[in-house]
């Protein structure tokens, strides 16, 4: 017979889970590609008009979630494409930002870069989340789809045809149709591609990333113990270069911190689909346990709700895409 094994550690060796600073709620602003720069600053004041009333209802429904007489914990942020598309500079593109948002009477708390969720110095958020992405098995699931960290996608459910191969002289099954693991009566299956390679190597997808910022923003990354990407301010000066900048920066010495119990997001409705698709991937996330347990106790410390599943820890405000409108 062979002795069981047991592997002994000192809990001294055992790397500390850091906590971080938690706002109520963080709201986010806006994110914004090239194309919506093009405008200039009036473009960007429309789209800060447009979600102006959203923000002030959020502000109300925030205070009565954290029930009478507490002041409501609130930062904002903004996130700026880099990953996809290197454009203009930080130095302008923040000053045009602020000062467009300070026009509606709204506040930047923070600014972060896209592709910093794929890389933040001397941690890759983006690998620390694929490496704990455990996928939803799906009833009958026969092995053959491999997992997301080779192959570059997640779903929601059972694949669809064609994803298992069958002996050449097999008897044709017939239409079998793509089956949702939580259904409700109807199946809404969705595939998401989470990063795919090319010459350059490895590019992660816009879905991904965003899952990558709600977790930063949930305050749920840890490297080693340590909080990843902790917002540095801004200084005397914005940054010249996006190399520069720092992948979040705290534009307001007085905000509230950067990462919350909840998120909203104020997002044009074309980033729907984005969106649905990051709820794929958070439902699929294996959070730390510890960062959990901190989380979890500090909300019901403070009385505020807080539910398990972190999907449903975000909210969205989906308009139009206010930058287009005349």
């Amino acid at each position: 017979m062979t002795e069981p094994a047991a592997t002994f550690r000192e809990r001294s060796a055992q790397p500390r889970v850091e906590q971080v600073p938690l706002a109520h709620v963080s709201i986010e602003l806006g994110h914004l590609y090239m194309e919506d720069y093009e405008g200039g600053i009036d473009q960007l004041r429309r789209h800060f008009r447009e979600i102006k009333p959203w923000v002030a209802a959020a502000e109300q429904r925030v205070a009565d979630l954290a029930g009478p007489g507490k002041r409501p914990r609130i930062s904002t942020c903004f996130l700026v494409d880099d990953y996809f598309t290197t454009f203009s500079s930080p130095d302008e593109v923040i000053a045009q930002l602020v000062e467009a948002a300070g026009d509606n009477g709204l506040t930047i708390d923070y600014v972060a870069r896209e592709a910093a969720c794929a890389d933040a110095g001397d941690v890759r958020p983006a690998e620390l989340v694929l490496d704990r992405l455990v996928p939803d098995p799906s009833p009958g699931t026969d092995g053959v789809w491999p997992p997301p960290q080779e192959s570059g996608w997640l779903t929601n459910g059972s694949r669809p045809p064609g994803t298992s191969p069958q002996p050449a002289m097999a008897r044709d099954a017939g239409f079998q149709p793509p089956v949702e693991n939580a259904k409700n009566r109807h199946s809404i299956f969705l595939a998401v591609e989470i990063f795919s390679e090319g010459p350059d190597g490895r590019l992660w997808s816009c879905p991904y990333l965003a899952s990558v910022w709600q977790l930063l923003r949930l305050g749920m990354l840890r490297c080693e113990g340590r909080p990843v990407a902790p917002p540095e301010p801004v200084g005397d000066r914005l940054p010249a270069t996006w190399a520069e900048m720092p992948p979040i920066l705290r534009l307001n010495p007085a905000a509230q911190p950067f990462s919350a119990y909840r998120t909203l997001s104020m997002l044009a409705r074309r980033f729907q689909n984005i969106e649905a698709a990051v709820g794929v991937v958070l439902s699929q996330v294996n959070v730390d346990e510890e960062v959990q347990r901190q989380v979890r106790r500090r909300a019901e410390g403070e009385g505020f709700g807080l539910p398990d599943d972190l999907v449903q820890r975000i909210s969205y405000v989906f308009d139009g895409d206010t930058t287009k409108m005349l």
